[in-house]
Formats: C-alpha cells, structure tokens, sequence
C-alpha cells in the first residue's frame, strides 16, 4: 500500500533517535533516513559526517524523507550527540571482548520500547561504512545491537543495518504488552552528558594518584573502568552521590581544599 501523494508523511516521536557516527556517504545517510521514515522513526543523528551538510547526495536519495533531513541534529563530537540520552546501544558485529549485554533486533526493539515507557531517552548508533565503530565510541554504550548476519560475510549495508532495526522496532511498537524491563526511578536517569562529567572526574583523579600506569594501557583501563557503572544504569541521584564520595576521598589531598573541587 502507498501513501497518496497529498499526504505528508507521519513524524513520530524523537525517541528512539538513530545516530550515525562518522557516515562516508550521503546516499547512505539519504537511505537510512528513507527506511528511517518508513516505519515511523524520524530522529536522526549525524556525528562528523564527512561530506559537507547539507548534503544534496543525501537529499536526492531520502526520495520524500526530506523531512527526516532537515530535523537531523548534526555535530562533531559524539560525546554531544549523546549527551541527552540516557540509554545508548551500539549497532556492531564485533563486541570485542567488552562485558556489555548482547541484543539481537528484537530484544533490542521491546527493550528499547519498555525504555521509552520508563521515560528514557534511547539512542542508536552506527558506525561508519568502511571500518564500524571504534572501541572507545562502543564503550560508550549501555548495549550491544548485533544482527544475525551471516558470519562469513557480516558487513552489512548502513542503511540495510538501519533498516533491520526499524523494522524490528515498528513490530514492537506494534504489540500491545510492553515488558517490565524497566522501572521508572525516584530520580530520573543520568544522560550521557552527567556520566561522562563522572568519568571525567573520576579520570582526573586517578590520574593524579598514577593510577594509570603504565601509560599505554590507559584507555584498555578507562574503558573497563566505565564497564561497571554503564551495567548499574545510574540516575541523576547516583551520580550526584557518587561524585561527592569522590569529592570527600580527595579533599585534602596534596594541599586541595573542599572550595577548590
């Protein structure tokens, strides 16, 4: 069935938001955004795309998902494209030995629908054409989104990724039970943006007590030192709490003072 010509296409809610990390192409940004709309997602991410943006390649592609284009929320760093969100799942075929939990489309879609019920704000991310996502841009997620590709030939089409996982969340959004898979806290979920100010924190300290050493392994160990707090699913609170803990472990060190933290 087609939708008359006269209609405008239905814009559904901003969440969950599809994020594309460093897309090579604008014929594929254009063809996520057109299966995107095609089963009722319209938020759209964009992290340092290398073609210039707008871009007229993607425009010509989206065929009528233009509106998904003009919506899309384009910025250089991840860690800002993420910083609203408060659940992050990365769409890769290699979880590369990190202890996060393993989702395939369907699993991710009920979970990412009973999320949204809970008041969460979840997003979805995709690496570039060419070589996926970075370890350290997959360590920033809650999840992983693993599709059941064939494993002699996994690498998968971006907008074909996309397209699996937007199908798989229309028929979530289309059962009527919603899991209980998440609670609504007291205090409302941390975003990426308050937990990546508590890494940082917790970074700078460590750094000064030479907790990273040696030197090489700092990122292997910032990466397993995050693991933990991503699986606790803080909130707001937990952070504010964990923070001070922090705060009072530190006061006094190497002559600071509480007023300077």
């Amino acid at each position: 069935m087609t939708r008359a010509r006269n209609m405008p296409p239905t814009i559904e809610e901003d969440w969950p938001s599809i994020c594309l990390v460093r897309p090579q192409m604008g014929e594929n940004i254009g063809a996520a955004a057109r299966v995107m709309l095609n089963f009722g997602l319209s938020s759209l991410r964009l992290v340092a795309p290398r073609d210039r943006w707008p871009n007229p390649k993607a425009e010509v592609v989206a065929v009528g998902a233009d509106t998904v284009l003009k919506r899309a929320k384009v910025e250089w760093r991840l860690e800002d494209a993420l910083a609203d969100a408060t659940l992050v799942v990365a769409a890769t075929a290699r979880p590369r030995g990190m202890e996060k939990p393993v989702w395939g489309p369907r699993e991710t879609a009920a979970k990412l629908k009973a999320a949204i019920a809970a008041g969460e704000r979840p997003v979805v991310m995709f690496g570039p054409e060419a070589a996926g996502m970075e370890s350290d841009e997959i360590a920033k997620a809650d999840a992983i989104l693993t599709l059941p590709v064939n494993p002699g030939f996994a690498s998968l089409n971006l907008a074909n990724a996309v397209a699996v996982f937007a199908y798989a969340y229309a028929e979530a959004r289309q059962e009527a039970q919603t899991p209980a898979w998440f609670r609504a806290p007291d205090s409302p979920p941390a975003t990426q943006a308050e937990l990546e100010a508590m890494f940082a924190h917790i970074e700078q300290e460590l750094e000064r007590g030479r907790f990273f050493h040696p030197p090489d392994k700092a990122p292997l160990m910032k990466r397993n030192l995050r693991a933990p707090f991503l699986r606790a699913r803080m909130t707001e609170q937990e952070v504010r709490t964990l923070r001070g803990v922090i705060k009072a472990l530190t006061v006094g060190r190497g002559g600071r003072k509480r007023e300077d933290l």
